[in-house]
């Protein structure tokens, strides 16, 4: 017995000896055999538990104490907010206060961080003024929190609101302790009399405070008691949230002095400047390693990178050495200003320190390097790692990815299921974009059965990449169902279902979904105008166009950008209007014309037969890009279209003399799991023969339904006979005939083809669609087409 009571004196000395659950309940179990329920010492067996994150043991301790001190307090609350339960954790903090408890230094750091996940800046504030009052603003860790807080708002800048589910923030706090009942209320009122603090607000004032004791008189009403030393005369009456109340005595404040508030109640939080962690840091006394790290990452995070950077250097004639956390900051800096050469004096300090081996600074430096397009160096830095963590391999695999090395990414990805590293969220958001590249729609079906079964399908990220995968390779109504079970739609994922649409053809579609989009309060960006004025772009829709174009600078401050100039120009250009976007992309003067907005017109110059106007365009075009390519390729397509074999040859010549090579036609198709891939006229794949004799088939059913080879689509000054043969031997039509042959009766037919497809072979694939009664579905270099019953999605309009 002696030796028990012994040991549980040098336990209650060092509670920190305890670190395992099952040592926490022994000697529980001794206290109460020895000591009895209610003995002090149970307040020290709270705070074990609370150290080791046990709420249900923490809690159920705390309701055995009749009077809980400081300490019982403190673990509670510490307890509360490391499993997120923040509303509980600051009615916790608040009742401590009301019982005239005062919070010590370690009590604030986890009532600051339930600010920050409860996303209210003003209470924050509040328990600031608190820590001012108390004089606890010159303690280290305190200071170190409120640095932390004040930066995670400022990250958080106006996307974050105050309306955390106000009616979550009003729901009843209630804990029955021993016999009493205590209930805990969150409230913003608007008192009926401004004078809230004689000085301190004016107008009529706006506060937040926190109640307990409250009281429920006959009719409902709310009797709010108070007991606080920031007094107040006067009782105030309304009604929030339809509940009636009005308050007696004095009334419990937490704010700063100088604080004046708005009269709108639950009012979306102002953005917090980055002054408010630079003031906290300079009155610091003393700082340690995490003060210099937090105020680094503070500007770090919030785009000031030549501060950042400065207090990098300020750290260091302060005696204080860059640590791993440090050198993980400030790399994405160097990232995001591509920045290769400061890159790789960090990563020599790494190695000069030995900090090269540890996965944070290794996936920084991967990260970096990849962003600086220096793939090869991330795959060394990778490569050199002694111990990989889910986190490196998620920086390989989207290094790969961003950089287009979408089959070297495949492999890492494969690696490390195989080394049984357990994907992340982010690493389907940056594996599932290489299917949509690769166009692979059976890996990517794959890779969303394998989501559904570890449960990611609902993380909303992941699933508007599928909506951009599912759309991109083909199958929009997949990519719809997918986007309308997504609880809460975002800018991502609206964009990527709009673009979606408009890449298929369905463009009434995607300006109907932007106009939802507008109508939920989602903001339009950069990238949404391009998916809308590409769906425009696509069905002829002028008026639209022009409404969203000019509405992106007046209505939403958006500079229109390259690709906007470029969608319109090329609508203009489809619907016949040249000489309109010829002056309009002449009219550029920020950004100023590229040789691929001039080569859109150019293109439908070529649609139309407008030679005079393709000359005028091309000359333009070369001036700006004289190594333009495809410019050549145009004007000699234009050339040949109109029988001008001369001009056509002498454009030839001088590609030839450049060293330039025109990219051949290919298509491919996916049977099996297998890749194929067809250029015109290849007579390479096993099965040609087979190929060749479903053409001739197919071909001679179609001229008996009405079709005739267009052959002024054969830029090739050859015979009628030879013309009609290269027009039967398209790539993409030997890639159709395969899957044909490959593929059971009525399976959808899914071709890729690299440049566009010509007018003979769309008309061509209308009616193969409709003899052998099957979707086919064609991605060009434009859009999608999808063919069906004899008619194409696009409306002959592409």
């Amino acid at each position: 017995m002696e030796s028990s009571q012994n040991l549980i004196s040098t336990i209650l000395r060092n509670p920190k000896t305890i670190t395992s659950t099952y040592l926490a309940k022994q000697f529980h179990a001794q206290i109460l055999k020895i000591k009895g329920t209610f003995h002090s010492d149970n307040s020290i067996v709270l705070s074990i538990y609370s150290n080791l994150n046990h709420l249900h043991d923490s809690l159920r301790v705390f309701d055995s104490l009749q009077s809980p001190p400081a300490l019982a307090w403190k673990s509670i609350i510490r307890c509360y907010t490391f499993h997120g339960l923040s509303v509980q954790s600051i009615a916790s903090f608040n009742e401590m206060r009301a019982l005239g408890i005062n919070p010590d230094k370690h009590v604030f750091p986890s009532a600051l961080k339930a600010c920050v996940l409860l996303k209210d800046l003003r209470l924050g504030e509040s328990v600031h003024g608190c820590i001012i009052r108390l004089g606890l603003d010159f303690d280290l860790y305190t200071g170190n929190a409120l640095m932390n807080m004040y930066s995670k708002f400022q990250g958080l800048g106006k996307s974050c609101k105050n309306d955390l589910s106000a009616k979550k923030m009003l729901d009843r706090f209630t804990e029955k302790r021993g016999n009493a009942k205590r209930q805990s209320y969150l409230f913003r009122c608007v008192g009926s009399n401004g004078e809230i603090v004689p000085g301190e607000l004016e107008g009529k004032g706006t506060m937040q405070f926190f109640v307990s004791n409250v009281e429920r008189e006959a009719d409902g009403s709310l009797i709010l008691n108070h007991n606080h030393s920031c007094k107040s005369e006067n009782n105030y009456e309304g009604q929030f949230f339809g509940i009636n109340y009005h308050v007696k005595g004095d009334v419990d404040v937490d704010f700063l002095s100088h604080a004046k508030q708005s009269n709108v109640v639950m009012a979306g939080m102002d953005t917090v400047k980055i002054d408010s962690v630079r003031k906290v840091f300079k009155m610091m006394p003393i700082k340690d390693l995490v003060s210099w790290n937090t105020v680094i990452v503070g500007h770090a995070q919030n785009g000031m990178y030549e501060e950042a950077l400065t207090m990098v250097r300020e750290m260091g004639n302060a005696n204080f050495k860059p640590d791993t956390f440090t050198l993980s900051s400030i790399l994405p800096i160097f990232a995001e200003h591509a920045d290769i050469i400061k890159g790789k004096e960090i990563h020599s300090y790494a190695i000069r320190h030995g900090f090269d081996a540890d996965v944070f600074i290794g996936s920084s430096l991967i990260d970096m390097y990849a962003k600086c397009t220096q793939v090869e160096y991330s795959l060394h830095v990778f490569n050199l790692l002694p111990k990989r963590d889910a986190i490196s391999w998620n920086s390989i695999i989207a290094g790969c990815v961003q950089n287009g090395h979408f089959d070297q990414g495949l492999c890492f990805f494969r690696q490390m299921l195989k080394e049984k590293v357990k994907p992340m969220p982010v690493s389907f958001s940056s594996i599932i974009p290489t299917c949509a590249h690769l166009t692979t729609l059976s890996l990517g079906k794959q890779l969303h059965g394998y989501i559904i079964r570890i449960g990611f399908d609902d993380n909303k990220f992941i699933a508007s990449a599928l909506v951009d995968m599912y759309a991109k390779c083909g199958n929009v109504k997949m990519a719809k169902h997918i986007f309308d079970k997504i609880e809460t739609h975002d800018i991502v994922s609206y964009t990527a279902i709009i673009m979606g649409c408009a890449l298929h053809g369905h463009a009434l579609d995607a300006v109907s979904l932007f106009e939802k989009m507008l109508a939920d309060g989602v903001e339009p960006t950069f990238v949404s105008f391009v998916a809308v004025l590409t769906a425009c772009c696509h069905a002829g829709l002028v008026n639209e166009a022009w409404k969203y174009f000019n509405c992106m600078a007046w209505d939403f401050g958006i500079a229109p950008g390259l690709e906007h100039y470029a969608a319109v120009a090329d609508l203009l250009g489809r619907v016949g209007k040249l000489e309109e976007a010829y002056d309009f992309i002449s009219g550029m003067k920020a950004p100023p014309p590229t040789g691929s907005v001039w080569s859109t017109l150019l293109a439908a110059c070529r649609v139309h037969k407008h030679v005079e106007l393709a000359e005028k365009v091309v000359e333009k075009l070369l001036i700006i890009d004289p190594e333009n390519m495809g410019a050549y390729i145009l004007m000699s397509n234009i050339y040949s279209a109109a029988h001008r074999w001369k001009d056509a040859a002498k454009l030839r010549i001088q590609m030839r003399t450049k060293g330039m090579k025109k990219t051949p036609a290919c298509s491919w198709i996916e049977v099996r799991n297998s890749v194929h891939c067809f250029m015109a006229g290849d007579e390479s794949h096993p099965d040609y023969d087979k190929i060749n004799q479903a053409l001739n088939v197919l071909l001679e059913q179609m001229e008996k339904d009405g079709y005739a080879a267009d052959t002024d689509q054969v830029l090739h000054d050859v015979e009628e006979d030879q013309k009609r043969f290269l027009l039967h031997t398209h790539s993409e039509r030997l890639a159709i005939a395969y899957g044909i042959i490959s593929t059971p009766a009525g399976t959808t037919i899914r071709v890729i083809k690299n440049i566009r497809v010509c007018v003979d072979c769309h008309t061509a694939i209308k009616f193969i669609a409709k003899i052998v009664g099957r979707e086919i579905i064609v991605r060009d270099n434009s859009r999608f087409h999808h063919f069906r019953n004899g008619d194409c999605s696009c409306g002959d309009f592409w």
